[in-house]
């Protein structure tokens, strides 16, 4: 069996540190992880006012999670949180209200940063809004990754192998996590 997982990446940048990042995830992780990728650029700013018509970037972002048994959220941290971009695509999924795409869904949180603390804070900040969205968080390996062209290429090689071996440990441990919550809470078909 293998598990959909949609990734975001949190820049929008044409340069992303975080999309080199996902590019390495996707590269250490598991044979059985298929990827792809949920994209975030081009959501009009979220306002309640839509909640009874959706427009219909904001209906294919909550499709893609629906059709996704997993996500994985790779975000740099702007301002001592997550970047505006992202929470944006987060309050279109987790509404309208009773409607919110990330229920129960398996999620992983990862970032990085050129700072030496990488994204601590700005997981923490996504942690809590996905505590309230009810998604189960995999709190366990953390990982603030310190960016450095040295060690990660524009193709996703890493080139270090510690940095190597512990990304790959936090995939595979992701598989681990999707593969328990799944079993226990089963994505439903309307999810």
């Amino acid at each position: 069996m293998s598990y959909q997982v949609g990734y975001f990446v949190g820049s929008l940048s044409s340069t992303s540190i975080n999309r080199i990042l996902a590019r390495a995830l996707i590269r250490l992780a598991p044979d059985d992880l298929d990827f792809t990728e949920i994209p975030i650029g081009d959501l009009p700013l979220y306002s309640p006012d839509f909640d009874a018509d959706y427009p219909p970037r904001a209906r294919a972002l909550k499709d893609a999670i629906a059709s996704m048994d997993a996500v994985l959220f790779v975000t740099p941290e702007y301002n001592r949180s997550i970047p505006g971009a992202l929470k944006n695509a987060i309050d279109w999924a987790s509404r309208p209200w009773g409607q919110n795409s990330f229920d129960h869904i398996p999620a992983a949180v990862i970032g990085a940063s050129i700072g030496v603390i990488g994204t601590a804070v700005a997981q923490q900040s996504l942690r809590a809004v996905l505590a309230f969205c009810n998604a189960r968080q995999m709190t366990s390996p953390e990982a603030y990754i310190h960016f450095t062209p040295e060690v990660f290429a524009e193709d996703g090689a890493v080139h270090n192998t510690g940095t190597e071996e512990f990304l790959r440990a936090y995939m595979a441990e992701f598989r681990d996590h999707i593969q328990r919550v799944l079993t226990v809470l089963p994505r439903s078909a309307d999810a």
